[in-house]
């Protein structure tokens, strides 16, 4: 396949489904090989099964990627299957929604470790194996940069990976490695949608909530994807340790 991927090895980490699924499914379209990466194991051979029947390459790795062993291994099987490592999504991650009085110890352990601890080990094997250089983007949030309420492990760990994102950018430039953010804002994702049984509001409710914002509405997993293709293409070459904010003008 051609495109602005072309000839690219990626890693996509919570790629079985939502932004994770839709920005694997971009890559490999885009010309990529895709290393599918998920900690449901079904979920993820099922996008590497859609990437593989439309004419791209890819290989499904189940991995827990707070696990710092399931992070070498997926690095592992990018450089094993196809020889090299050009692009890392860090997209895997999870919400609970309480305010600290709600939210008991293991749960706040457990959303910055899938959060914030995979973002950091994914990046610690994975930028040894980007021997020419390449892009990270990482999966913020705007409540990564503004505060929302009744989510606060959700918030501390999304603006920790803002700033990890800053940090990396700085100390792997001269190595030829781009550290981007891109931060959604709501989207209609299983995530969002569980969100949204966690507080008790169907579906049609929760959504109409987005009616706020200045585009009225949520955005899709295909919407975001293609911000994240920005990053990690070269259309972004000079685009580094930024966080790029896409939702439909929420913050604003």
């Amino acid at each position: 396949m051609s495109g602005v991927l072309h000839d690219k090895v990626s890693i996509v980490t919570g790629s079985a489904s939502g932004i994770g699924r839709a920005t694997a499914l971009m890559f490999a379209r885009e010309g990529a090989a895709v290393v599918v990466a998920d900690i449901d194991a079904a979920g993820a051979e099922r996008t590497a099964k859609e990437i593989i029947a439309q004419g791209g390459r890819a290989i499904a790795v189940t991995a827990d990627v707070s696990a710092e062993a399931d992070c070498t291994a997926v690095v592992a099987a990018a450089v094993a299957e196809f020889g090299a490592l050009h692009v890392l999504f860090n997209n895997a991650g999870i919400i609970r929604r309480a305010d600290a009085i709600g939210t008991s110890v293991d749960e706040w352990d457990r959303v910055m470790a899938v959060n914030v601890r995979s973002v950091f080990l994914m990046c610690k094997h994975a930028i040894p194996a980007m021997t020419h250089g390449g892009s990270i983007v990482n999966t913020g949030s705007g409540w990564g940069l503004k505060g929302g309420g009744n989510a606060i492990s959700y918030c501390a760990s999304k603006a920790a990976v803002v700033n990890m994102t800053r940090a990396l950018a700085i100390d792997h430039a001269a190595a030829g490695i781009r550290v981007n953010s891109v931060n959604p804002g709501d989207t209609d994702t299983p995530m969002l949608r569980e969100e949204a049984r966690q507080l008790a509001e169907d579906w049609a409710a929760f959504e109409a909530d987005a009616a706020d914002r200045p585009m009225g509405r949520s955005g899709t997993p295909e919407e975001i994807a293609k911000a994240v293709l920005f990053l990690a293409s070269d259309a972004s070459s000079f685009v580094t340790g930024t966080a790029l904010i896409v939702d439909g003008g929420g913050l604003a």
